[in-house]
């Protein structure tokens, strides 16, 4: 004999399962305020995309997805303070969902890890330095202002902070013998276009024989991301500008020449009304704008 489910019964236990398949959502941070003003009437904003389908997806959803890979990609734009609060809240968010192996940074160089590690490991002893910048042998070129949240959020967990980034003497290496790259990266479409964009951000102002090196530390800094992922304990999460990330120009294929294709989400943080090339990621966050402005003017004769 087949039992009586009452309405009320029925009821109670779709509202169980529901609160179940709910609950893994439910410890997720609040999402930050939108601290530009550029955008914020616009229906785009906030909104995230998969780029393989087209589906617009909630930011639960996009942790749950992200939460599954070894290797996580996060491109920025360096000045936005938006993506910047986001990248704060994602990595909390995946913390929710499970443990961080280790974060990754393209402001750091290694000649930077050493302070870091001793920092660190100070922090978990309970003493907190007087000068953290110094000890932490801050370049100035990444605006404390925006990286330092994440930073001091990063360097009280469990996992370690390393860095992704070149030293300045290999820099100067590459400028002297330019490395010659083999395999996906060395195609000549992503050459042409890491090109076309380091002459846009240099407001074309660079002779012409200045671009091999120029191109060649751009994909040197790709090869020591991806290698540094690689040697990273997983899930390792990489915080880089977005050229950088992106699937069709940077550490991506360098991790697939290094035989490590498999296993990388790329999420890319962009500002509203900013062309994304549908192959350059897994994942698209639109944010606020920042106030347009000319870097270029004052640099023009």
């Amino acid at each position: 004999m087949n039992p009586v489910i009452r309405p009320r019964s029925l009821f109670v236990a779709l509202s169980l399962l529901l609160a179940l398949l709910c609950g893994c959502h439910a410890s997720l941070p609040a999402l930050p305020a939108w601290q530009s003003p550029v955008g914020l009437e616009q229906a785009e904003l906030g909104r995230i995309i998969e780029l393989r389908t087209g589906a617009v997806l909630t930011p639960a959803q996009l942790v749950e997805r992200l939460a599954k890979a070894p290797r996580v990609l996060v491109g920025e734009r360096h000045d936005n303070p938006d993506q910047h609060a986001l990248q704060l809240w994602l990595l909390r968010a995946l913390a929710t969902q499970r443990g961080q192996g280790s974060l990754l940074l393209e402001m750091l160089n290694p000649d930077q890890q050493a302070g870091v590690d001793r920092l660190r490991a100070a922090m978990a002893a309970g003493q907190l330095p007087q000068d953290l910048l110094a000890e932490l042998a801050w370049q100035r070129g990444w605006a404390w202002s925006l990286y330092g949240p994440l930073v001091q959020y990063a360097l009280r967990q469990p996992y370690p902070v390393l860095a992704a980034n070149l030293e300045r003497a290999e820099i100067g290496r590459i400028y002297i013998q330019v490395p010659k790259l083999k395999g996906l990266a060395a195609a000549e479409p992503v050459r042409a276009a890491l090109l076309a964009q380091i002459r846009q951000s240099h407001c074309n102002l660079l002779s012409e024989s200045q671009l091999p090196a120029m191109l060649a530390v751009q994909q040197q800094r790709d090869r020591r991301m991806a290698e540094a992922m690689l040697a990273a304990p997983e899930p390792s999460l990489l915080l880089a500008g977005a050229f950088h990330v992106r699937r069709d120009l940077g550490v991506p294929l360098h991790l697939a020449d290094l035989g490590a294709a498999a296993g990388t989400q790329v999420l890319l943080l962009a500002e509203l009304g900013e062309p994304v090339d549908a192959h350059a990621a897994d994942y698209l966050w639109y944010t606020p704008a920042q106030p347009a402005q000319d870097h270029c003017a004052k640099l023009r004769p």
